[in-house]
């Protein structure tokens, strides 16, 4: 939480990268741009999920593994937070995101289940939702972005 409050003083974006939770992706970074609760000042925040002509270059040109991190190579700063939602924390391209995130000084923070899957091998700050069943991690994932985007509106 203090990184996402850190992230926002300083101008950065947040920005919500993941897998097989690509909804959910969008859906908190249009919270955060647009609002929560109440009504305040725009959050510059980014689902990496979004754009069908870039994830569909890179999956051919590279690798569907690369379609976050050839992202976060032009579009992630130092000041920036990555937040990745992934089921099962073995996702290559969730994995591939967390370390270009790393190389560039930029701080990561998951939502994951599986027990954290390789992604807890690489990563301190996540949270580990303790089921393998993607309904229900994806609604503690969606019910924990909640609690972020409250978070954050009340601490501005």
């Amino acid at each position: 939480m203090q990184n996402s409050k850190l992230t926002i003083e300083n101008k950065g974006k947040i920005i919500c990268g993941n897998d097989g939770s690509a909804a959910d992706a969008q859906h908190l970074a249009a919270e955060l741009v647009v609002k929560y609760q109440k009504k305040r000042k725009a959050l510059p925040a980014i689902a990496i999920t979004t754009d069908t002509s870039i994830l569909s270059s890179i999956g051919n040109d590279f690798s569907y593994d690369k379609i976050f991190s050839r992202q976060i190579e032009p579009l992630g700063e130092r000041k920036d937070l990555i937040i990745c939602l992934t089921t099962s924390g073995n996702s290559k391209n969730i994995i591939n995101a967390v370390k270009s995130a790393k190389k560039k000084g930029i701080n990561c923070f998951s939502l994951v289940g599986n027990n954290g899957g390789k992604l807890k091998n690489i990563q301190n700050d996540l949270i580990i939702i303790p089921s393998k069943k993607t309904s229900v991690i994806q609604i503690c994932q969606l019910t924990l972005g909640h609690i972020l985007c409250d978070y954050i509106e009340k601490n501005l």
